[in-house]
């Protein structure tokens, strides 16, 4: 599934139009990311939660070489499923 098969389902859902649906879905994509650059995270009850998660500087060895490499410090963005979705997919 796509976002225009995501926007057409809210809108057959909800009866918004796809222009509205579009704009929904815009407003929920640009508000967890929005969060989750502040460092916050998103908890959507019955679906799961976006967090963030620092990753340490590290070794690693570049694989055409085999010299080794500093990866450096990093984020990452960790979803977390909810009970109730782990259920539906089991």
């Amino acid at each position: 599934m796509n976002k225009v098969d995501l926007v057409k389902l809210i809108a057959e859902e909800t009866g918004l139009t796809q222009r509205e649906a579009e704009a929904a879905l815009n407003a929920l994509i640009e508000g967890t990311m929005d969060a989750l650059a502040e460092g916050e995270s998103v908890k959507l009850s019955g679906f799961g939660s976006f967090n963030v998660r620092e990753r340490k500087e590290r070794q690693g060895v570049n694989p055409q070489t085999g010299a080794p490499i500093t990866i450096p410090a990093s984020k990452a963005i960790v979803f977390r499923a909810s009970k109730a979705l782990k259920e539906k997919l089991n």
